[in-house]
């Protein structure tokens, strides 16, 4: 249940995907009628490079990478440990990483080594005291190479550390609880909701937010009713991101989900993404009603995946649901 999570990971994560990632409200593996939208709107234009798109009006809640620890193995020193990898990783350098590991072919522990030493990760880090740490981490690429990041400064602060992958969040959330690994790579919105889902079942209310101080504030205070604790958020995010190819965005002079919204809304223009997409309020149902954006037509394909990367560099849909620290946006 990561990225939102993770329609691109695998199957594994592909149910608990779909309910986070795209919203949780409707269920549909239907397409979505034509829009009546008024206007030409914008024809798909193919190409080999994809943008995304801003998100100018903060539709998408805050899914930042963040440590989550058990609370029991918690120490001063291991905290700065992982927040010194915190203060390394934005978003762009998590796409360099996510393109070593998918694409270059590199392995998690290799392309975590070559960044580690690429941003000095482990100079200043204090010792801490001691013993056995392990690290557990989803079974999908991006997360195997933070896990091993968390690994290289938790062993330059003095730990023996064992990095795990541990399949989908239900699985490796009760382990964290329980202490049977002690620190997990997590992202913020997607975890908030999660446990808001176990502590408060029934809850209607949302902890997660555009807003990062707001999403944290909710996740610490339901990470205290389950025995977790957690590091400073980094400034990478991985949440649902709305593409086009470059050469769309070039030719009709769109940067943001508001030029989108106003100068493509109409009959030539196809939204792609997975089934669910327009029944979901971060995906078509939130570009409606924050954007103003009416497409012609709404074509499913996959969770952001290679189905819809395919389809906008082959210029058969205009904009497609992505995930924003993909290895295929990176630049060159």
């Amino acid at each position: 249940m990561r990225r939102n999570l993770l329609m691109t990971a695998g199957s594994l994560l592909a149910g608990a995907v779909i309910l986070t990632g795209c919203g949780d409200a409707g269920s549909s593996g239907t397409e979505a009628p034509a829009s009546s939208a008024a206007g030409a709107g914008c024809a798909p234009v193919a190409g080999d490079t994809l943008v995304v798109l801003t998100d100018d009006k903060q539709l998408q809640n805050t899914d930042n990478v963040v440590p989550a620890i058990n609370k029991k193995a918690s120490s001063p020193q291991l905290v700065a440990a992982l927040d010194k990898v915190s203060a390394a990783l934005d978003t762009t350098k998590l796409i360099a990483l996510n393109k070593a590991v998918v694409i270059d072919r590199k392995t998690s522990k290799a392309a975590a080594q070559e960044f580690a030493t690429a941003n000095n990760l482990t100079a200043g880090i204090a010792k801490g005291p001691g013993g056995e740490i392990t690290v557990g981490a989803a079974n999908f690429p991006e997360n195997a190479t933070l896990g091993e990041l968390y690994g290289i400064a938790l062993t330059a602060a003095g730990y023996t550390v064992k990095v795990q992958q541990i399949g989908n969040r239900e699985l490796y959330e009760p382990a964290l609880e329980k202490g049977e690994i002690d620190v997990v790579p997590e992202y913020a919105a997607t975890l908030a909701t999660f446990l808001n889902g176990k502590v408060n079942k029934g809850s209607t209310e949302d902890p997660s937010s555009p807003e990062l101080n707001v999403t944290m504030t909710n996740l610490k205070a339901l990470g205290d009713k389950v025995g977790l604790v957690f590091g400073t958020p980094s400034a990478a995010q991985d949440q649902n991101a709305f593409a086009t190819t470059t050469a769309f965005a070039d030719k009709y002079s769109v940067k943001t989900l508001s030029d989108l919204g106003a100068k493509c809304s109409g009959a030539e223009t196809v939204l792609g993404g997975p089934p669910e997409c327009p029944q979901r309020p971060k995906c078509q149902q939130g570009l409606s009603s924050t954007y103003n954006f009416q497409p012609g037509r709404f074509t499913s394909l996959d969770a952001g995946g290679p189905l819809t990367q395919t389809a906008l560099k082959q210029g058969t849909i205009s904009v497609g649901l992505v995930f924003s620290s993909d290895g295929v946006l990176a630049a060159g």
